[in-house]
């Protein structure tokens, strides 16, 4: 089964269009039959202020949407995990990523390194500042909404990030569909 995560502020559903097109591209690579499912004419957010999750589980077909309120997490700490995970797709079987996230250790959440190579954090794309401008792994584990909307408008830079690069950025920011782009103060990776 597969998985879209979209934030609702104020009622409001945000980047509906991208998250569309990895649901289209997601059943496109992975099921030869499937009922197209559109989003739009699905997704009812609950009235009230504040910021919602909707969790669309899906295959060839809709399984199930739910909506709860959201809750973020802080994360400053992050814990070098090297691993050959294959997270193409965005899927609701996250035992891969769980197993790494519980290697942790006293850290706030992993930042997992393949080939060498930086890709992600157990639940959100990264990227690093150099003092100009913001870096984004060149092939992250899963090509999030945030992250393509910010590469699209050239905010963020797609480069390859080697592990002993990291001394040479000054802070890091996570960014998925529920947090957006933040800012790590005083972020530390070990």
């Amino acid at each position: 089964m597969l998985l879209e995560t979209i934030s609702i502020v104020n009622g409001s559903i945000q980047h509906l269009s991208l998250h569309q097109a990895r649901l289209d591209r997601s059943q496109s690579a992975l099921f030869e039959d499937y009922t197209p499912i559109d989003l739009g004419s699905l997704i009812h957010p609950p009235s009230g202020s504040g910021q919602i999750k909707c969790r669309i589980v899906y295959a060839d077909e809709l399984i199930d949407i739910s909506y709860a309120p959201y809750h973020p997490r802080e994360v400053r700490h992050l814990k070098l995990i090297e691993s050959s995970i294959d997270y193409a797709h965005k899927y609701s079987d996250r035992e891969a990523l769980d197993d790494l996230f519980a290697r942790r250790g006293g850290a706030d959440d992993v930042l997992i390194v393949r080939n060498g190579l930086i890709t992600d954090t157990s639940v959100a794309n990264i990227a690093f500042y150099d003092g100009k401008k913001w870096i984004t792994p060149k092939s992250p584990l899963l090509r999030g909404t945030t992250r393509e909307r910010l590469v699209r408008s050239g905010f963020l830079i797609p480069r390859d990030i080697r592990v002993d690069e990291l001394g040479n950025f000054e802070t890091f920011a996570l960014l998925n569909a529920m947090i957006g782009f933040e800012p790590v103060k005083h972020g530390t990776i070990t």
